[in-house]
């Protein structure tokens, strides 16, 4: 479609300043010294975005309500602003003094909508940051250079450690571990330190903080904050479930922080109500709990509308006060200043080649009850449907439930990885392929975990009430009452048994097979076999990987 001829004159630009949908820090130093009679800044909707990997409604919804809200915030400023707005029947453009650019409208691309920008604005330099994405980075850095304008990165002040600092972390290393990693990040900026030493003379309190409930279950939670959607979100929510009705999930429960004052508000919340209880049961899971002491803060980090030296500020503050326990203030802590930075180092440190690794040999389809949550396994069917519904699940229903059953199955890592980034809110693919590839699918042979994460039903059943009503039963290998996780369980050391063995981290688990006959193991590999293809034969079209 070629673009129209423009009816008023073009605005002169000495920079585009582009600004993506997980960059929304009013804030930004890609801001500095901008200068609204001469910049213009640059948002984009386009259904490329939406439909690169499946993307759920509830994860289209939280990106262009949030996108929207910033938009209006900088034109609160008086900024212009070139925005192209999805809409049912296509998209269209607007702008902050009615300037006519002439775009097009049908090119469903970023790159392509840049492009179509830089050949009618000839901005002098478009400046940005850095996408959390290393398709994007390439593909929007290539139109900038087609086009010959230069492209200038600004530094991401989200992080605590740049590429460059992790590059210099890894280098003579032969094994890349997160605990080295965060103890650096605690001795350089001083979080949790008393001089040179960690508070309370140890680094972390992960022995402390792997509680279950029990039968008893978690009784009294506090709710967490709820922000019912506005008229400008209400919008959005009806233009997804018309546009991407079929699409997986829901936006019948949306109600996410999607402003800057909405995740300050977030987390205050958090500090009072939740974060005192949040490391003894991180790991615990409820049936009809979805949030329980959990943050609901992840989205909105990564979207960049709160900054983490805030959030750490605060739960630092809470422990020194005397509000919050030592073990729960380092849990939270080591899950921003340790897991986050590390994931996002091991991304730019490995890619592009990273996304391609497949350690294990994986090749089976991802089972179509991911799209659903129709499934007679339990603690799926929960996990599942609350993902959908919702946006969400935390870290244990992600790593040792939904990511278990892929790693046990054999479900090709890509696939893995475009269900991941496709289903939650909070997915930005720096975050999310380190920790579905790496950590949850042990795809990358040992880069971002020393050892795969395995374990039979049992770990779900002491974890959760996930079994309660299950006609399985996670103490039986074989037979018709076997729970698939503890089947796949010892089928997967079997099958792995020679890579495992060289693990001294998995030497117990792996001596373990000598406990069953030659006949269970027979059977267990029989039983396997059976529900790999019964999974096979039902699983959809791949919808997920990009």
């Amino acid at each position: 479609m070629m673009p129209p001829t423009s009816t008023n004159p073009v605005p002169r630009c000495r920079r585009l300043i582009v600004v993506l949908g997980d960059q929304l820090d009013a804030d930004s130093t890609v801001f500095e010294g901008f200068d609204p009679e001469h910049d213009w800044i640059w948002m984009a909707e386009v259904a490329g975005e939406a439909t690169h990997v499946w993307n759920s409604q509830c994860r289209i919804s939280m990106f262009l309500a949030a996108m929207r809200h910033f938009r209006d915030r900088l034109r609160e400023r008086g900024w212009p602003v070139a925005y192209r707005q999805l809409n049912v029947s296509g998209a269209q453009w607007s702008f902050g003094d009615n300037a006519d650019l002439g775009l097009a409208e049908g090119a469903e691309t970023l790159a392509s909508q840049l492009a179509l920008t830089l050949d009618r604005l000839r901005p002098a330099e478009v400046h940005a940051v850095d996408p959390g994405e290393w398709r994007l980075k390439d593909q929007l850095q290539e139109v900038a250079r087609a086009a010959g304008i230069a492209w200038v990165t600004r530094p991401d002040q989200h992080f605590f450690s740049s590429p460059e600092d992790f590059a210099t972390h890894a280098r003579g290393r032969k094994q890349l571990r997160l605990e080295f990693f965060y103890r650096e990040l605690r001795q350089r900026t001083g979080f949790l330190m008393d001089g040179d030493q960690p508070a309370g003379g140890q680094w972390n309190y992960d022995a402390e903080n792997r509680e279950s409930f029990g039968k008893q279950g978690p009784g009294f939670v506090p709710a967490p904050r709820r922000f019912p959607p506005d008229a400008l979100t209400q919008e959005v929510l009806a233009m997804v479930q018309e546009r991407f009705g079929s699409h997986p999930g829901s936006v019948a429960a949306f109600d996410w922080p999607l402003t800057a004052a909405e995740a300050q508000s977030t987390l205050e919340d958090f500090i009072a109500h939740r974060l005192p209880e949040f490391g003894r049961w991180q790991d615990a899971m409820w049936v009809g709990e979805p949030w329980l002491y959990h943050s609901r803060l992840s989205a909105v980090l990564n979207l960049k509308l709160l900054h983490p030296r805030t959030v750490l500020d605060a739960t630092e503050n809470a422990y020194r006060s005397g509000r919050v326990p030592l073990p729960a203030a380092e849990g939270f802590i080591r899950q921003i200043l340790g897991w986050r930075e590390y994931v996002r180092g091991v991304y730019w440190h490995s890619m592009p080649g990273y996304f391609e690794r497949n350690a294990l040999g994986a090749h089976q389809p991802l089972p179509q009850f991911f799209w659903t949550g129709n499934t007679e396994f339990n603690c799926l069917r929960h996990s599942l449907r609350q993902t959908l519904d919702l946006g969400y699940a935390h870290h244990i229903q992600r790593l040792m439930v939904t990511g278990l059953f892929s790693l046990l199955v054999g479900v090709h890592p890509k696939e893995v990885h475009g269900w991941y980034l496709a289903v939650y809110v909070d997915a930005v693919e720096w975050v999310e392929l380190p920790n579905t590839l790496g950590m949850s699918q042990y795809a990358d042979g040992c880069v971002m975990a020393s050892k795969p994460y395995i374990a039979t039903g049992k770990y779900i059943q002491r974890m959760s009430n996930y079994c309660q009503g299950c006609r399985f039963d996670p103490a039986q290998a074989t037979g018709p009452k076997a729970c698939p996780f503890t089947t796949l369980y010892w089928d997967f050391l079997v099958r792995h048994k020679a890579l495992l063995a060289k693990n001294p981290r998995m030497s117990l688990q792996v001596r373990n097979l000598a406990r069953l006959s030659a006949e269970q193991l027979a059977a267990i590999g029989r039983e396997a076999s059976e529900l790999r293809a019964r999974l096979a034969e039902s699983a959809s079209p791949n919808r997920a990987a990009s």
